[in-house]
């Protein structure tokens, strides 16, 4: 061997080396508490009769001790009107009525607060507003977003889904399944071939209609990617994909791994179309398409007026067009088309280095754990790694979403982020208690929420001054912590309050009317063509349309998430417009008239209106101050003007 030979053996040998030993994992690294097999901690004792009798299950007992450690003590708990409000938005995104209310509380049964909690659980209405919470996390919109945001016309189908699937409380590790791997399970299966269109819900860049170029297959591939990591694991994989992760034992290497398992994975829709169908739509947009193709010849070297008047005529010809036919917004594998992996320099997918093939992510493997074989199904072997029952990280998480929904923070309240620079849990060993019944109970959801929901720590009234100063931010749970509806059980609470809401389910989704000017911005005014019946616009909001560049003005004022990536909590920040889109938004001053109209109908005297406006849209009776200035209030202005007022009382807006 020559000196130049054995120098470059020497430096391949180096570069070997350096490679191997990225492969390697310290026990620092291997230490940090979400890659940690999960526990199962003992339940600790109380001796005072108090405290037992407040500790009536496991869940509280471990609460109750991270309390007395710190020297707290729980609230006391909530009155019976304000703990059927707490339950029926936070089930179902509805409030309670009168009727419902006035049962609840007259209820002497000891059994009064289990046999509400069965019947929410068992409401169409839990998977409308459960529903929900996954579509912000999975950041699921029927339009592509960027530029040209084109519509997925049949991206509805997979909202369904999710609601039929919470409402028929599907294991979640089925659930899972179907989303990553549906197809490759049962490609026959209607039902799966939507639960996969699960890996084409993230924006979507046309390049002029060609999806075919490399950039953009990176990006969607780099789109499947990502939300495995926020979604499902909870640990930040995107941070990966231009080099190591900083903070967290995320090889680049792993996250090409990661990415690896979706080489194959393309775009399919199944029309539902019979032959016949399929033939008449061709031959009618054929021949449209034809005649615009004829006019835009015609409109070459025109100017001026004969310009725009062509333009004009060529628009109406295109609204013309029939609708895409009925199709499964769905993946599947195809051979043909398998994209080589590599590692990516920087992430650009014009600089490639190494050719990955599919593993697991390495911290929790042994050091040097090789890649596995190539396989026909790899979506399905990611979903057997991810849901394996002793997967440190899977059941932790949606756990711990779900204690978050119920309670306003999550035991980790950085519910995609269990990494270093994550938050770290308030009750590690609650979490862990937790994930464990819940992958014992069959991975099902309904029997963790009613655990929480029959709890102590849960019942506990929220304005307890207790330990306001040592917790301002109640990380312990030394009471409920309130908080405002969110912009959809705003909207929806309204529609139910004014008795307008329309109780349909399912289908495709509704467009409202918006301003012409919000409309006149999207690329092709055409794609906000309003839902002709005036009674789908009363729908609730998870019915709407989720289209990424024109969200509803209500929304966005009150938080909505903006559909672009994975929403793991919604913020909730209080500015002037939210008080303006009240008093003078569309939908308020609508709702406010249909509400003066039901308290005409419904109440004889200004004083049981006032009685029946409060019930209706605070779930209580009105102090005898506020039935004083609200007489006071109605004696000088129209009943549409207090009905406004009504939507814009904290005591609507908030929930205790």
């Amino acid at each position: 061997m020559g000196r130049r030979s054995g120098v470059v053996y020497v430096c391949l040998a180096a570069t070997l080396l350096v490679a191997s030993e990225l492969e390697r994992y310290t026990p620092a690294e291997r230490r940090h508490w979400a890659f940690q097999p999960r526990r199962d901690p003992g339940i600790p004792k109380f001796s005072g009769p108090a405290d037992r009798a407040w500790a009536k299950s496991p869940l509280d007992a471990l609460v109750l001790q991270r309390l007395r450690k710190e020297g707290l003590r729980p609230a006391p708990k909530a009155d019976r009107a304000t703990l059927i409000r707490r339950m029926y938005l936070d089930l179902l995104g509805l409030p309670p009525s009168p009727r419902e209310v006035d049962a609840f509380v007259l209820d002497k049964s000891p059994r009064a607060v289990e046999k509400l909690v069965d019947s929410l659980l068992a409401s169409p209405h839990y998977g409308e507003r459960w529903g929900g919470h996954w579509l912000d996390v999975v950041r699921f919109a029927e339009s592509d977003g960027f530029e040209y945001d084109t519509h997925r016309n049949d991206a509805w189908r997979y909202r369904d889904y999710v609601i039929r699937s919470f409402n028929a409380d599907k294991p979640y590790d089925q659930f899972l399944r179907e989303q990553l791997a549906g197809d490759q399970i049962d490609p026959a299966n209607d039902e799966y071939l939507v639960a996969a269109g699960f890996h084409r819900l993230g924006p979507l860049r046309k390049n002029a209609g060609n999806q075919e170029v490399a950039s953009s297959r990176n990006e969607v591939l780099t789109e499947m990617t990502n939300v495995i990591g926020s979604a499902l694991l909870g640990v930040t994989l995107g941070c990966a994909r231009c080099h190591d992760h900083k903070f967290d034992p995320i090889r680049q290497k792993d996250y090409y791994r990661i990415q690896a398992y979706f080489a194959a994975t393309q775009p399919y829709d199944r029309t539902l179309a019979s032959a016949g169908e399929q033939q008449s739509w061709k031959a009618k947009t054929d021949a449209i398409q034809a005649e615009m193709k004829s006019l835009q010849a015609k409109m070459r070297g025109l100017t001026g007026g004969e310009k725009t008047a062509m333009e004009q005529k060529i628009k109406e010809i295109e609204a013309t067009l029939p609708p895409p036919l009925p199709a499964l917004y769905s993946v599947a594998d195809d051979p043909a088309k398998v994209t080589p992996i590599h590692v990516l320099a920087r992430g650009d997918y014009q600089n490639k280095g190494e050719r990955v093939g599919i593993r697991p992510l390495g911290v929790l493997l042994e050091d040097g754990a090789p890649e596995q074989p190539p396989t026909a199904k790899p979506r399905t072997e990611l979903a057997n790694w991810i849901l394996t029952p002793g997967h440190p990280l899977t059941a932790r998480v949606i756990v711990n979403r779900i204690w978050h929904y119920h309670f306003g923070r999550g035991i980790v309240s950085t519910p995609n982020d269990f990494g270093r620079m994550g938050a770290r849990p308030t009750h590690p060993e609650l979490l862990d208690w937790l994930a464990n019944r819940f992958v014992e109970n069959g991975w099902r959801m309904k029997p963790i929420h009613r655990m929480i929901l029959l709890s102590s720590a849960y019942q506990q009234s929220s304005r307890s001054p207790l330990a306001a100063a040592k917790d301002p931010e109640n990380t312990l749970l030394w009471k409920f912590s309130r908080r405002r509806l969110e912009a959809e059980e705003i909207r929806d609470a309204m529609l139910a309050a004014a008795g307008a809401l329309n109780p349909k389910t399912g289908g495709p989704s509704v467009i409202v009317p918006v301003d012409p000017e919000l409309i006149n911005l999207l690329y092709k005014p055409s794609q906000w063509a309003v839902t002709p019946d005036a009674a789908e616009h009363n729908r609730r909001s998870i019915y709407l349309i989720a289209k990424r560049n024109l969200r509803l003005p209500f929304f966005e004022v009150f938080d909505a998430p903006d559909l672009q990536s994975s929403c793991p909590r919604r913020e909730s920040s209080t500015h002037p417009p939210q008080a303006l889109e009240l008093l003078n938004g569309r939908l308020s001053n609508r709702m406010a008239e249909l509400l003066a109209e039901r308290l005409r109908t419904e109440a004889a005297t200004p004083a049981s209106q006032v009685d029946l406006a409060y019930r209706l849209v605070t779930g209580r009776a009105p102090s005898p101050r506020q039935k004083d200035l609200a007489l006071t209030f109605l004696a000088n202005n129209p009943l549409r003007e207090f009905a406004l007022a009504m939507f814009n009382l904290n005591q609507f807006l908030y929930v205790d």
